[in-house]
């Protein structure tokens, strides 16, 4: 017969409240820990450079992350990056890092803002894993309260050239209505193709440069059931829409070579052309920038065209919002004309010849010069 051990009630007493305290101690520290993800899959951004995040933004902030917040980012194959801020927008400057939750991705995503390609830079594979711990609480929600901007993708009363950000670009020597510019008329992910579409069949446009999508994106577009931009489509069928998918690395080579392609296509169709992505803010707004640098346009008349897309979906003005209106400026549109220029960083903008730069953009990414002659040609009075 087995012996019964039996254990003082003292005892058993003392070891339960010692279960219990360590339970409370544990909880306590868990609930004063500092928000974390754990290992977990990404995926490779190949148009635009980074690394996706298999974590939706709503169940990342539910860890107790915060726009503004300062994160530490590690990959499993040791490449790590410390204190770079977390945003829902791109409010840093050219080049710099940030984790962010921009409102139209699926998932969070971490890489550099026009800069070079994260997933390359630090080597990474499809296998490896990614952590995110915070690194400071709050320590940019000043920047990030500043650039906090998002748009509505309803109408409602907003005129339609200002909701589809769609404009006839006269600056410098270009001819009145040959070059327009706007969101996309053919995927509606931001709700606009259809009145875009009705915009460019007044314009009679007669030639597409879409930066934005593939052919077979623009395949799956008209197939939709809700697809409903039958000038597009009319285009599209007549070989007058060329589809470039461009990446917004515009110091890649890939880029370069790309834009090229599409330009000396252009030059080969006659006008009303039109450019766009899918907001016709970004990769159009490099483009439309080379386009009128080279058609004779001043530094004023660029950055005017380039942030009148802020007013179309922000409403942000110079007078309404200068300090914003500054960061924005110095931050896009400036840095891209230095590098089109070939100037420094803080090089100033104010007594360049345009045109002249511009040409020398073009040769360098592969234009030849018949082709950059007859763009201008094309373009200009």
């Amino acid at each position: 017969m087995k012996k019964i051990i039996k254990i003082p009630l003292l005892l058993l007493i003392f070891v339960l409240i010692l279960v219990v305290v360590a339970v409370v101690v544990f909880v306590k520290i868990k609930k004063n820990a500092p928000p974390s993800l754990g290992s977990t899959a990404i995926s490779h951004d190949e148009q635009f450079g980074g690394v996706y995040i298999n974590c939706t933004i709503d169940d990342f902030n539910k860890l107790g992350f915060a726009y503004g917040d300062s994160v530490n980012v590690s990959f499993s194959n040791g490449y790590t990056i410390n204190d770079i801020p977390y945003y829902n927008g791109y409010y840093v400057d050219e080049g710099e890092l940030l984790l962010l939750a921009y409102p139209k991705y699926n998932y969070i995503k971490v890489g550099y803002n026009y800069g070079d390609d994260l997933w390359k830079v630090a080597d990474i594979s499809r296998t490896d894993r990614v952590s995110i711990v915070l690194n400071e609480k709050g320590k940019y929600i000043k920047n990030q309260q500043a650039n906090d901007m998002q748009y509505s993708n309803e109408q409602g009363d907003t005129p339609d050239e200002q909701f589809g950000n769609f404009r006839n670009v006269k600056v410098g020597n270009i001819k009145e209505n040959v070059l327009y510019r706007s969101a996309s008329p053919i995927d509606n992910v931001i709700n606009r193709s259809e009145v875009v579409d009705k915009l460019i069949n007044e314009a009679k446009i007669q030639y597409v440069i879409n930066l934005a999508d593939d052919y077979a994106n623009i395949e799956n577009c008209l197939h939709t059931k809700s697809f409903n931009s039958p000038y597009y489509k009319s285009l599209y069928n007549s070989d007058k829409v060329i589809a470039l998918s461009m990446n917004m690395q515009y110091k890649s080579d890939e880029f370069s070579v790309t834009l090229s392609t599409g330009l000396t296509a252009m030059a080969k169709n006659e006008g009303p052309y039109l450019i766009h992505c899918v907001e016709g803010k970004d990769r159009t707004g490099f483009v439309c920038m080379v386009l009128e640098a080279l058609s004779g346009a001043s530094y004023q008349e660029i950055v005017n065209d380039y942030m009148l897309t802020y007013k179309n979906y922000y409403g942000i003005t110079e007078e309404s919002s200068s300090d914003i209106y500054k960061i924005i400026k110095e931050r896009n549109i400036d840095h891209m004309l230095r590098y089109m220029c070939g100037l420094d960083k803080d090089a100033d903008l104010s007594d360049v010849n345009y045109s002249e730069k511009a040409e020398e953009y073009l040769k360098s990414i592969g234009m030849t010069d018949y082709y950059i002659l007859k763009l201008k040609t094309n373009l200009t009075h």
